[in-house]
């Protein structure tokens, strides 16, 4: 009998983070920056969410394909994310804030909560 309670108890375990996981936002796709210099692919990877360059239009201001932020975000409310970008090539933290509309994304990062920026983002179809 063990064995047949097993089963389901293992694939309920498995199961239950899902609901929770229908509820958050879902950033995923290729996304097109507002300045039309960057296309970046948002996807899981891990416990986070990655933001990876896979095209730069100008790569003078030291943007390259393969660059990436991990974006450690959590939801509050019904179309946000918000919490942590880390960018390793340059080794900065900052605070990450992620909407999702209808018709695209915005993000706003700010630095020591002084120095913000924000960006929308198109879907790349």
């Amino acid at each position: 009998m063990k064995p047949t309670l097993a089963a389901p108890t293992l694939i309920l375990a498995l199961l239950a983070p899902l609901p929770a996981l229908s509820n958050s936002p879902d950033p995923s796709g290729v996304w097109l920056r507002d300045d039309g210099n960057a296309r970046v692919r948002i996807a899981p990877c891990g416990s986070d969410i990655c933001a990876t360059n896979v095209w730069i239009k100008d790569t003078s201001g030291g943007e390259e394909v393969g660059d990436r932020l991990v974006l450690t975000l959590k939801p509050e409310g019904a179309d946000t994310l918000k919490g942590e970008a880390f960018d390793p090539k340059r080794n900065r933290r900052f605070a990450m804030t992620l909407t999702v509309k209808p018709d695209g994304l915005s993000t706003r990062g700010c630095i020591v909560g002084v120095i913000c920026k924000t960006v929308t983002w198109t879907p790349v179809e």
